[in-house]
């Protein structure tokens, strides 16, 4: 997690998602501080242009100019989808939640190439706000998540996320374009792609409030 999102980020992101009739794509800017702050702001397509999502700890705001309203997102449609994406609610603000709220054990090491990848299956304790009913990543020595698979509460696989590329951005090797994909339905999925990321920047104090949501000063 600190490697990914360093003290701060900013990066330029494109978000694909295919369906077998159509498709679509999204050009993004996102902000992070620590592990608990990130805001997502869309700039193009025009007409989606200035929706955004704003992450504190555990909580979620969206905000869509067409309505000009900032909507806390409640806890029950956490599950639902990101932006009409593969991705989750949850995907996306769970920050440290499988750091927090997991217990971890070692199933492989194995080696390819250059480099060593650890298989680390990760149980949700009882009592947390998880669905799945565990989760198993695939880690390389230089911290990039290659997979992350979902498995639900009968132990069958509901979706997966694989890094498909892998770039070095402002000095560090990153997942540059990952794709989300439900395993019922192969021929659809979510791609995302970053574009370009700096680490370590500075950001300003009201980047991650409900105000700028709505009125973007950053």
């Amino acid at each position: 997690m600190d490697h990914w999102r360093g003290i701060t980020s900013y990066s330029v992101m494109t978000m694909t998602i295919h369906r077998s009739d159509w498709e679509r794509s999204f050009s993004m800017q996102a902000w992070t501080e620590g592990d608990k702050l990130s805001l997502v702001r869309v700039t193009e397509p025009k007409r989606d242009a200035g929706n955004g999502t704003l992450i504190k700890d555990q909580d979620m705001w969206t905000f869509s100019p067409k309505i000009n309203r900032v909507l806390k997102v409640p806890s029950s449609m956490m599950n639902q989808s990101w932006m009409g994406s593969d991705f989750s609610n949850k995907d996306i603000s769970k920050s440290t939640d499988i750091i927090d709220q997991y217990d971890h054990r070692l199933l492989k090491t194995e080696t390819e190439g250059e480099h060593i990848l650890y298989t680390i299956e990760s149980i949700p304790h009882e009592q947390a706000a998880v669905v799945w009913g565990r989760e198993i990543v695939v880690i390389r020595d230089d911290y990039i998540m290659l997979r992350q698979e979902f498995w639900d509460q009968d132990n069958i696989l509901v979706k997966e996320m694989k890094a498909t590329e892998i770039a070095v951005m402002d000095g560090r090797s990153i997942a540059s374009r990952m794709r989300m994909q439900k395993i019922e339905s192969p021929g659809e999925w979510t791609e995302m792609v970053v574009n370009e990321i700096d680490f370590d920047v500075e950001l300003a104090t009201n980047l991650f409030t409900l105000s700028n949501l709505r009125n973007p000063r950053q």
